[in-house]
């Protein structure tokens, strides 16, 4: 069975869909998007993603989205298509316009697409980069399709067998990964980074804070060198212990603040699928 597709009100598969090479999403990245996990054929906190994918989308200056049509689009795919655990990938752009900057008058595109995904380890290793975030930038704090010095960042974290790189911004503050959040543990308690930082308010990041509880504290990118846990949190790694940051090793991760945390967030994610 081929993966379904939603695109723009309907389903199709994976070799028919087709969107235009004057998408002003592939020309310019001129878009917003989404990740969703699914477990079994159900969308994990999908009513907090739609909200995201809204307030992008006007942050972009995007029309605003139709979130019930975005919604049935979700659960048709996942019908089609159910896998054990999978992400779900919502992306809305500026649709069909002239080659540049200037956007066109057809309209946004919608695509909705599923693949199959692997559940991550308990723990990983992680490496800083030299480049910023830039935290007053037009696009901070929105999930849009301009990823492309994520791209590069994941990247060198490859060269280096770490799977995320994070990132400080432009004033030397601990900021984000290119595709998670970030928690450290100072002295016995949890900290992570503000959304003025320029990070972005990640789904599983605000439902640790609400669950787990921890200060949202500006600090130094060199925290991370002092820290006795380190932890990040996304759709797909929910909450996953940091073993090596750098050449830094943090023995016995994920450590038990770490853990304490995966265990609250586990429990409550299964008591409701969307919270």
């Amino acid at each position: 069975m081929k993966p379904a597709i939603w695109l723009d009100g309907s389903l199709c598969d994976a070799d028919s869909a087709r969107v235009s090479v004057f998408d002003h999403g592939l020309t310019v990245g001129d878009g917003v998007f989404e990740t969703v996990k699914a477990t079994e054929g159900q969308p994990f906190a999908l009513t907090r993603h739609l909200r995201r994918l809204a307030r992008s989308a006007e942050g972009l200056g995007l029309p605003e989205p139709d979130l019930d049509e975005v919604r049935r689009g979700c659960m048709e795919v996942l019908k089609a298509h159910p896998v054990p655990f999978g992400r779900l990938r919502i992306t809305y752009t500026g649709g069909l316009s002239p080659l540049g900057s200037d956007r066109g008058t057809a309209g946004p595109t919608l695509v909705v697409a599923l693949a199959e995904a692997s559940r991550r380890p308990d723990a990983t290793a992680v490496i800083t980069v030299p480049w910023a975030r830039n935290e007053r930038g037009a696009l901070a704090g929105l999930k849009t399709t301009s990823y492309g010095e994520n791209v590069v960042a994941l990247a060198r974290a490859r060269e280096q067998d770490a799977s995320e790189a994070l990132f400080g911004n432009t004033v030397g503050a601990l900021c984000e990964g290119t595709g998670t959040n970030v928690f450290v543990v100072l002295d016995g308690e949890l900290h992570t980074p503000p959304l003025s930082s320029g990070c972005l308010a990640g789904i599983t990041r605000a439902l640790v804070l609400e669950w787990v509880g921890a200060k949202e504290t500006d600090l130094p990118l060199e925290a991370l060198s002092r820290a006795e846990e380190v932890f990040l949190t996304s759709t797909t790694r929910d909450v996953q212990g940091v073993h090596r940051v750098d050449t830094r090793t943090l023995p016995g991760a994920p450590g038990p603040v770490t853990a304490d945390a995966l265990r609250i967030f586990t429990e409550r994610a299964a008591a409701d699928i969307d919270p």
